[in-house]
């Protein structure tokens, strides 16, 4: 696509990245296909080629205006559109470098701008989120229907959680949200590592992984989030921890962007790739792993719901229900599998009556082959699918450790 940047726009950072990315788009619209936004609404400005014609106009020096700011602001993120595109468009570091531009140019109404800050000060605080959420328990049956959704249902308890050191030694990041909303999913997966003579190393100076801040008009804050992780991370990574294991796929997909992202920090460069290359989603972990030495009690007839994260941004599209197929596991078919249930981290929160849409759509699709459960790789979309209060829907993590014998 013919672009020609403004003066302004050139003295952006990230100007020749924004300019790469511009000329490789086509503007063919077959993203517009897989794009769950345009299917909802049919409006071009809402499909990512839409979107890209309007960070292209930003960018050449047009002024953004609030309508510019909803187009950007309803798109999921969910990278569908860059598994579909045949020219290997890069979109969702185009659409970050687009919104930052235009959020500085753009103020927001008070009330979003209070979402949003509120997102910010609580999702990435483990502690205090926990406190709202033990609240929030409390007052269940207060609350309106909306928050009452996004409460865990029969949540497990963590259970003993191994401390045996092993030869092999991994770091894991504990998440922010996770801890209190699904706090089996680590502890399980440290058990099932334990069984496997891989230890996990404890690092509490890690937080969040920074997406939240980063997502929500704070690049710089989310930024900061992956330097102090690295700085926790990195002694143990010199002493010779073999991978940062995720077991949700939003956090590891924004993991292995550190490097991208930080790559014009000098103090951090370096550092950061290193983080990048050792990421691993957890089935990136065990699908090399003998587990066919347990033996497996697999009766439970499941659909897998794979989070766009980990296909679209990770290309593990499979890569769990091919390790859930060959432990035993009966998975039932999943149609139009590569679509997005509507969580998006806190979109599901800033366009609640869209995400909804989408998780009614997706959870239509994963119960049409009658499943006894839902499993899933990130606690975002477990949260989200199962506060429909339909089939039960946790992380696979669990299920495979229940079936281990």
């Amino acid at each position: 696509m013919q672009t020609l940047l403004s003066e302004q726009a050139r003295l952006l950072p990230r100007a020749a990245e924004a300019e790469s990315i511009l000329r490789s788009c086509v503007h063919c619209g077959f993203c517009n296909a897989t794009c769950p936004t345009y299917q909802l609404l049919g409006d071009e400005l809402d499909g990512p080629r839409g979107r890209i014609y309007l960070i292209k106009q930003v960018l050449e020096g047009h002024a953004p205006t609030a309508k510019t700011q909803l187009h950007l602001d309803r798109c999921l993120s969910c990278r569908n559109c860059e598994t579909t595109c045949p020219s290997g468009v890069d979109y969702h570091n185009l659409l970050d470098i687009g919104r930052a531009v235009v959020d500085a140019a753009v103020p927001r109404p008070a009330g979003q701008r209070l979402l949003r800050q509120s997102l910010r000060a609580v999702v990435p605080n483990p502690g205090l989120f926990k406190r709202l959420i033990n609240t929030g328990e409390r007052l269940r049956a207060l609350l309106p229907e909306a928050l009452q959704a996004k409460l865990p249902r029969n949540v497990r308890p963590a259970g003993e959680r191994t401390t045996a050191r092993h030869p092999r030694q991994v770091l894991i990041l504990e998440g922010c949200v996770q801890p209190s909303l699904s706090p089996n999913t680590n502890a399980a997966t440290a058990r099932v590592l334990d069984r496997l003579q891989i230890g996990v190393i404890p690092v509490s100076q890690a937080g969040c992984c920074g997406a939240v801040d980063y997502h929500l008009d704070a690049q710089e804050a989310g930024l900061n989030r992956a330097r102090r992780n690295i700085d926790a991370w990195w002694p143990s990574i010199e002493n010779g921890a073999e991978a940062i294991v995720q077991t949700a796929s939003g956090c590891g997909a924004f993991i292995k962007d550190y490097g991208h992202l930080l790559s014009h920090d000098p103090a951090y460069a370096l550092r950061a790739g290193r983080v990048s290359a050792l990421a691993r989603d957890l089935v990136e972990v065990l699908r090399d792993e003998p587990l066919e030495q347990f033996k497996v009690n697999a009766a439970t007839r499941i659909a897998f719901h794979c989070p766009c994260t980990l296909q679209h941004a990770q290309k593990l599209g499979g890569a769990v229900e091919a390790l859930l197929n060959r432990l035993g596991f009966n998975l039932t078919p999943v149609p139009d599998s590569h679509l997005c249930c509507g969580s998006a981290g806190t979109w599901s929160l800033t366009q609640p009556e869209l995400s909804r849409q989408l998780r009614d759509n997706r959870l239509n699709a994963l119960e049409s082959g009658q499943p006894q459960l839902i499993v899933t790789a990130n606690i975002g979309c477990q949260i989200h699918l199962d506060g429909a209060g339909r089939t039960p829907v946790r992380h696979w993590i669990e299920l495979v450790e229940e079936a281990l014998i």
